[in-house]
């Protein structure tokens, strides 16, 4: 019988004494379990005993996490949470360095614990670790052990952040900026300055004016603390006050980190970044990874304001940004004079740029998402990518044939679908990792994207011969096209370019054909009933495939008793699948054999079965069982009147397959076979395809008329094996 749910069997330690297995039933108290296991090792005052896991973390058992004990656990009796606290808060303020040293590594240890930290934290531990810093006494292996101690205890979060002294983290700030100082007591400061920030607003001011971004540069060259590093900045990124995030300075590097947003732009924290850390020797970590993807959506993030500013139709300043397009692109120096000349130019010119609004442009910029952002990634194109600008704009203007692709709004379109794919305006993700290292490459990433996407969005409009019509369906395909390609994480701007070039309309195609032909989709009902439509059409053009093989007919070996030089033979089907015509040659034929040199024939009306492997009369016979695997294999017999046959022995397993499918068919029979089996999957599903990629193509009159789906029109090469 099974022991009660509420009873588990453990084993419990005890240093210098044999563990007791003990029975421990949960509906008892712990304070009696733990008498009992006292008691039995003969240890009076049990209540200055717990009981702890022996293993893993070793934290203290409670009435709270008693439930979560198993059967076969190892416990351990040890001091009570409160006598430990206790005993280490007076060892670690002792005289003697060689305690308070063993003392502050068993502390560090212990204040993982939450029981432990409670205690310790009720006796005011926490101030006399801060007053052991603050002393600028304790160094090395000491100092890491006590300011471990100081972090596991504050991220229990039972004291507040904002107790914490200036004087306690200018001690802090100063081991940061110090030039030589003990990794370990770098990551831990670090993490502490980290933690103050995330947790306090007024700490972080305080920090903020500590710590300036030349000094973490430094930092971000050491594998071993470049993750605290950028955890840092990203801390102070992230709770900077947006009117501090939008400040510039003149020397970047003496800035403090509340002027993130000018800081992340200059190229030295990029690169860096780029080639201390993305391309360093060593693989990035997860928490690495998730600081990085951290750095990357707080870069984007600065975007939000002027993705959600509107235009304003009546700023002249903004209105002269479209009139430089304009200019740029139509090159405006010749504007005519008259008013009403120069205003017909300007509406002219506006929709040859693609504008929505070909009165009033601004007017298209009024919708957040994208705002001005839009009209910010437009002018970079135009002023940095010149030549890539004026070709877009005047490739399309040019046309008359309903094709042209409207920059202005597919560039509005873009920026608001960049930004959803980017998430920009979103907070980041606890426990995402998923940074793209092109974006570190480049102090300009977000434009520079930009621009190649621009390109990709009117590459891929000409690719699908699009109307404006049909600018909704291009955009989904850009969108396709751009998230599969920040799904292989190029590397680079130029790696990014190149996977876009391989991801044309064409392969997206292929692509969502070959995903939606996956085996779950397979058993969707709508395919499931195409499937059962389609199969009787296929079965019969395989049928006939088989049938037509049969009339070119196949050569055949002689099998004999003796040895002696090998003899062939063909056999084929008349044309009017009427009669098998068959006879012995020579040698082996090249090509086709008449019908003439065939001088043997058997009426298919007179064939009773057709049977294979060892159901074969020649493979019955006692020298023929001698024959190997494979010749059974390929063995088929034709049983016909009055009681005679016909034995065959197929060259390879694909003519097996023909013969054998090919003569069912002419019976009437079902075809079985392994090729025909597969040759249905594939047909069937090359089928399937076709039409379904008939319901998704954009109508083109210019293109050729479609394939018909007639049977006939099938031409397929078998390549069985």
């Amino acid at each position: 019988m099974p022991p009660p749910s509420d009873i588990v069997k453990v084993a419990i330690e005890w240093p210098g004494a044999n563990a007791q297995l003990m029975e421990i039933d949960q509906k008892k108290p712990l304070s009696s379990i733990i008498r009992e296991v006292c008691d039995g090792w003969s240890l009076s005052g049990s209540e200055q005993f717990a009981l702890r896991y022996a293993d893993g973390p070793q934290l203290y058992i409670t009435e709270q996490s008693r439930s979560e004990i198993k059967n076969g656990t190892i416990l351990r009796l040890a001091i009570s949470p409160a006598r430990a606290a206790r005993q280490l808060l007076d060892r670690i303020q002792s005289h003697g360095i060689d305690t308070r040293l063993e003392a502050l590594k068993e502390l560090a240890k212990l204040s993982a614990d939450p029981t432990f930290a409670t205690e310790f934290i009720s006796m005011e531990g926490i101030g006399t670790l801060a007053r052991l810093v603050e002393s600028g006494t304790h160094f090395g292996e000491m100092l890491a052990f006590t300011l471990t101690a100081f972090l596991e205890l504050m991220d229990h979060g039972i004291v507040s952040w904002d107790l914490i002294s200036l004087s306690f983290i200018k001690q802090i700030a100063g081991y940061v900026n110090q030039p030589m100082v003990d990794v370990s007591i770098l990551q831990r400061s670090l993490a502490i300055l980290e933690s103050m920030v995330l947790n306090s607003h007024s700490l972080y001011h305080r920090v903020a004016q500590e710590i300036t971004v030349g000094q973490l540069i430094g930092h971000l060259s050491n594998q071993e603390i470049q993750t605290y590093a950028i955890a840092l900045i990203n801390a102070l990124f992230l709770k900077a006050p947006e009117d501090r995030r939008q400040e510039e300075h003149t020397n970047p590097l003496d800035q403090r980190l509340t002027e993130m947003a000018s800081t992340l732009a200059q190229k030295h924290l990029r690169s860096i970044i780029l080639n201390h850390v993305i391309r360093g020797n060593r693989p990035i970590k997860a928490e690495m990874a998730h600081q990085l993807y951290v750095l990357q959506v707080l870069t984007f993030n600065l975007l939000e304001e002027r993705m959600m500013t509107k235009m304003d139709p009546s700023d002249q300043a903004q209105r002269d940004i479209i009139f430089e397009l304009r200019r740029i692109a139509f090159d405006g120096e010749n504007d005519p004079s008259g008013t009403e000349k120069r205003k017909a130019m300007y509406t002219k010119d506006y929709k040859m740029l693609g504008f929505t609004n070909h009165v009033n442009p601004a007017m298209d910029f009024t919708q957040t998402p994208p705002g001005m952002l839009a009209l910010d990634n437009m002018l970079y194109l135009a002023k940095l990518h010149q030549d890539t600008y004026i070709r877009i704009v005047l490739e399309n203007s040019s046309r008359e044939d309903k094709h042209e692709c409207p920059f202005g709004r597919c560039a509005i379109e873009l920026t608001r679908m960049l930004c959803e794919i980017l998430q920009v305006g979103e907070l980041p993700n606890e426990g995402c990792n998923d940074y793209h290292p092109m974006f570190f490459t480049h102090d300009r990433a977000w434009e520079e994207f930009f621009c190649v996407c621009i390109q990709l969005l009117n590459k891929t409009w000409k690719e699908m011969r699009a109307t404006a019509e049909d600018f909704n369906k291009v955009m989904q395909v850009v969108r396709e096209q751009i998230t599969r390609t920040l799904a292989m994480k190029p590397s680079s701007l130029d790696q990014l370019k190149g996977k876009l070039r391989g991801l044309s309309y064409s392969e997206i195609l292929r692509l969502r054909q070959s995903e939606r032909m996956s085996q779950d989709d397979f058993q969707s009902p709508p395919i499931i009933e195409l499937r059962e439509r389609i199969q009787p059409e296929i079965l019969e053009l395989i049928k006939q495939q088989r049938l037509n093989r049969l009339c070119e007919g196949s050569c055949f070996r002689k099998l004999g008793n003796r040895r002696r030089q090998e003899k062939f033979w063909f056999c084929r089907l008349s044309l009017n699948h009427k009669v098998l015509h068959y006879g012995d040659l020579d040698e082996s034929p090249q090509g086709e054999v008449p019908f003439e040199l065939l001088t043997d024939k058997i009426p298919v009306s007179d064939i009773k079965s057709v049977v294979t492997g060892k159901d074969c009369p020649h493979m019955k016979e006692k020298s023929a069982l001698k024959q190997n695997k494979e010749v059974l294999e390929q063995a088929f017999s034709i049983l016909y009147d009055p009681d005679e046959n016909l034995n065959f022995v197929a060259p390879n397993k694909y003519e097996y397959c023909i013969w054998t499918d090919g003569l069912c068919a002419l019976l009437g029979r079902e075809m079985g076979s392994d090729l025909t089996r597969s040759d249905l999957d594939t047909l069937i599903s090359m089928e399937m395809k076709l039409r379904l990629l008939d319901l998704e193509n954009i109508t083109i009159p210019e293109a050729p008329p479609p394939v018909p789906k007639e049977p006939s029109t099938y031409n397929f090469t078998y390549n069985y094996g």
